[in-house]
C-alpha cells in the first residue's frame, strides 16, 4: 500500500498532465455543476470554505465566482503550485486532510471531490472525525467517491512511476461511516460515468451536516 509520502509524490509527478486532463472537467460534467451551485446557494456569505484536496483549484475557482469564500487545500506541493499560478487571486495552502491545520469549528464547508478515495476503510472514519472537528456547528460536507468494493493500486500513471492506492466505496458504507462520525445525510445519489471525459465507474456524492459538537468528537 502506498504510503501518504508516495501518495503526495506521485501527485507531484503528475501535476502537469493533472490540469492538463482535468482543469476545465466541470465543463463536460453538468451533474457536478448543478450540486455545486446548489451547495454553493447554502453557504453563500456563512464563512470559508475549503476545496479539500483540491488539485488544480478549478472547484475552488468555480465555488468563488458563485460569491463563496472558497480555498484550496492540498497534500501535493506541485498541485497548489500549479492551482495558485492559474488561480492568482485565490488561496491555495499545502496540507493533510488527516491533521488539519485549522481550529476547532471554523469552517462552514468542505468539499471533498475524489480525495477520500486516498483513505483506507479502517482510517475513513478518523478522517471524517477530523473533518468534523473543523466544521462549524452544522457545517457542511460535500464528498464523492468511486463506487465498488475494490481496492486499485496503480505503479504508472499516464506512462508516469506512481505509488498511488484507490479505495472504492458503496453508498451504503460511507453513509454509515458519516454517521459513526457525527454526520446526517441530507442528500445522496449517484450516477453513470461520463464516459468521455472520466474515468468508467458508477459516482457517488453525498451532502452531510455535521451534528455533533467539537467536543463530542475528541
Amino acid at each position: 500500500m502506498g504510503s501518504e509520502l508516495a501518495i503526495k509524490h506521485s501527485y507531484d509527478v503528475v501535476t502537469d498532465e493533472y490540469v492538463r486532463r482535468f482543469y476545465h472537467e466541470l465543463d463536460h460534467k453538468p451533474f457536478d455543476r448543478n450540486l455545486l451551485d446548489y451547495f454553493a446557494d447554502l453557504l453563500h456569505g456563512k464563512g470559508p470554505v475549503c476545496d479539500l484536496g483540491c488539485g488544480p483549484g478549478h472547484i475552488t475557482r468555480y465555488l468563488h465566482d458563485r460569491r463563496v469564500d472558497a480555498f484550496g487545500l492540498d497534500l501535493s506541493p506541485a498541485m497548489v503550485a500549479a492551482a495558485t499560478r492559474l488561480n492568482p487571486n485565490l488561496t491555495y495552502v499545502q496540507g493533510d486532510m488527516t491533521s488539519l491545520e485549522a481550529e476547532n469549528g471554523s469552517w462552514a464547508g468542505i468539499v471533498a471531490f475524489y480525495c477520500l478515495i486516498h483513505i483506507p476503510r479502517i482510517q475513513m472514519v478518523a478522517v471524517l472525525k477530523e473533518l468534523g472537528r473543523v466544521l462549524m456547528p452544522q457545517g457542511l460536507l460535500l464528498l464523492s467517491f468511486h463506487i465498488g468494493d475494490e481496492d486499485l493500486h496503480l505503479d504508472e500513471l499516464w506512462d508516469m512511476s506512481v505509488d498511488m492506492d484507490f479505495f472504492f466505496f458503496t453508498l451504503d458504507e460511507m453513509e454509515q461511516y458519516l454517521h459513526t462520525a457525527g454526520f446526517e445525510i441530507e442528500y445522496a445519489q449517484d450516477r453513470p460515468p461520463y464516459e468521455e471525459v472520466e474515468y468508467s465507474s458508477q459516482r457517488a456524492y453525498i451532502l452531510a451536516r455535521k451534528t455533533t459538537t467539537t467536543t463530542e468528537l475528541v
